[in-house]
């Protein structure tokens, strides 16, 4: 179910041809984070922290909120400054994000798509997380649409990110795992996201079902 990776030959050309592509079609915000460095053998992040987190794919600063722009020429004068820098998307102006496992995902996407619900862009990241995008808002609906369908929020791994955050955006690469990839791409078709109540009940079964999974083989 999952899309081919894409992996750029000139990966500073793609770099910036994808973050124009997301500013100048989608109308989203977009900004330059860290990139990795080859050194020693080994790709490091530009940050120099030798146990980053996520490598390649972070803020450079604090005050990323106030650079991220939808405009195609600011986007071509910073990747023409940092070429190599990540894609990063803000969360909660043109949508937030639904966090959850890649297998809570997988499952749920099945499901969605036999039930024949909307859907919007959906990427996966190295660290095995699947983002469902959604419209604004979904931070603050969703702890009430959990405990609506019968769970605690906190006993589900499924994390609503809006303003404040951000998330990496294909193609950029996170260290060593690989490469940030679309399971749905964004294409005319899903220009226009779902809401977060049209997909929390498929999105928290599949976590639910894990969670009950996970507890069973501990047991």
């Amino acid at each position: 179910m999952r899309e081919a990776a894409e992996i750029p030959q000139q990966r500073g050309e793609q770099l910036l041809d994808h973050a124009v592509r997301y500013a100048e079609e989608r109308h989203w915000d977009v900004f330059p984070g860290t990139w990795l460095e080859a050194a020693d053998g080994r790709e490091h992040c530009s940050c120099g922290d030798t146990s980053c987190e996520t490598p390649g794919a972070h803020a450079v600063n604090s005050d990323w909120a106030s650079q991220a722009t939808g405009s195609a020429t600011a986007v071509r004068r910073m990747w023409g400054k940092d070429p190599r820098a990540s894609i990063l998307l803000p969360t909660g102006r043109a949508f937030d994000v639904l966090d959850l496992p890649e297998s809570s995902g997988f499952l749920a996407l099945a499901r969605l798509e036999r039930m024949e619900l909307p859907l919007g862009p959906v990427a996966c990241t190295p660290d095995r997380r699947m983002l469902f995008f959604v419209l604004p808002g979904a931070v603050a609906k969703a702890p009430d649409l959990i405990r609506g369908l019968g769970w605690a929020p906190s006993s589900l791994d499924l994390i609503a990110r809006g303003e404040g955050h951000y998330v990496p955006a294909p193609p950029t690469r996170v260290g060593g795992r690989g490469a940030v990839q679309w399971a749905r791409r964004p294409t005319n078709a899903n220009r226009w996201l779902p809401d977060a109540e049209e997909l929390i009940s498929p999105l928290a079964y599949a976590c639910g079902r894990d969670a009950v999974a996970a507890r069973t083989r501990n047991a």
